[in-house]
This record gives C-alpha cells, sequence and structure tokens, in this order.
C-alpha cells in the first residue's frame, strides 16, 4: 500500500430529501476498524428511529478492510453504492453511514444506489479530504536522568508524544512509519541504551 493515503479531514454530514424520503449521510475518519464499528454503532443509536442505517468503511490494515451493509435495503441498492464512493474517492481510514427515513415512496433500486451513492459523496464533500502518512506507536520509559535528552529527542523530531512523569518517565510516542525506526534507534543512541522502549 502507498505510504501516504487520502482520508476525511474531519466528520462531515449531508442531508436531502428524495420524494418523501429524508437521507442523512454520515462520515468519519477511522484508523482502526474498531473505530470505524464504533462510528457506526454511535450513528445507529443516534438514529435508532431510523428506517434504515447503511454503514461503510475503508480501514488500512493488512490487507485493507472493506466493508458495507445494505442494512435491510434491497441487496445493492446502499452499502455497496456507499462503499464505491469511498473506493472512487480513493479514501481509506474512513467510515460512512447512511441513515434514511423512509418517505412512503418506493424508489427502486436504481433510485436509491443514487441516493445513498449521494449522501456519501455529499459528507466528504463536506469533511474535506486530506493527505495523511501512516503513523505507529510505541512507548519509551526512562529514568529522570535520561528524560530531558529523550524529550528534546522528541521535541525535534517529526512525531507526537505525551509525557508522564511518575516514579520513572513514561513516553507515549506517536510518528510516521517511515521515520519511527531510525527515532527508536536515536533514542537508544542518546540514552546508551538505557532507553525502554515497548512497541507493543
Amino acid at each position: 500500500m502507498p505510504e501516504r493515503y487520502r482520508t476525511v479531514a474531519g466528520r462531515g454530514q449531508a442531508a436531502f430529501e428524495v420524494r418523501g424520503s429524508e437521507f442523512l449521510g454520515h462520515v468519519a475518519p477511522a484508523e482502526t476498524v474498531a473505530d470505524a464499528e464504533a462510528f457506526v454503532e454511535a450513528v445507529r443509536e443516534e438514529y435508532a428511529d431510523a428506517t434504515h442505517n447503511v454503514p461503510a468503511y475503508r480501514v488500512r490494515a493488512a490487507p485493507l478492510r472493506e466493508y458495507a451493509s445494505d442494512a435491510g435495503e434491497p441487496t445493492g441498492s446502499a452499502g455497496k453504492p456507499a462503499l464505491n464512493v469511498l473506493q472512487g474517492e480513493e479514501l481509506a481510514n474512513v467510515a460512512a453511514v447512511v441513515t434514511r427515513y423512509f418517505g412512503g415512496t418506493e424508489l427502486g433500486v436504481g433510485g436509491l444506489a443514487r441516493a445513498y451513492g449521494r449522501a456519501v459523496k455529499e459528507a466528504v464533500t463536506d469533511a474535506e479530504t486530506t493527505e495523511r502518512r501512516p503513523h505507529e506507536r510505541f512507548a519509551v520509559t526512562v529514568d529522570y536522568d535520561d528524560s530531558g535528552s529523550v524529550r528534546g529527542l522528541l521535541e525535534g523530531a517529526d512525531a507526537d508524544f505525551e509525557a508522564a512523569y511518575e516514579a520513572r518517565v513514561h513516553f507515549a510516542v506517536r510518528a510516521p512509519v517511515e521515520s519511527a525506526t531510525a527515532l527508536r534507534d536515536r533514542l537508544r543512541s542518546a540514552t546508551s541504551g538505557r532507553a525502554e522502549i515497548d512497541r507493543g
């Protein structure tokens, strides 16, 4: 998979009516399958009175995980059109749910497919897209004597971190995959191998 990938910049929503049926599109970033499923479940709970809540997501894993469900709509009329938008936009680490309140008029498979696809597309437009690099997380634990040099190294690196000062100092680090190994090597070198690095 490419090092960089496109995803949504944040949450997005869309709302419109088609022949009396109300469609609400929701999208959100999701770094893991668990994140995607939690978002889907949260929307389902918020719109529990809706006729349908149709989910679709694409998450970078090994291999890429794609999921969609018609959620009670005719086969192929809802989940696949929603997922097709995410695929067509080449988005990853993104979850979508389209909520439908039935308005009394049947739309047919073609009409449903267009509406579900439109709801995701407009929600993605609302969220805006961005390019991201895959990151990995690891923990660094050192004694206070080494904490200054570790903190200085992390501040100068292309990484995010949080520090917890307890009996020893714990750093929770999030770094781009392509530079994480070199960063860990520099941390070991700066502490003469005393830094305890946990990639779990």
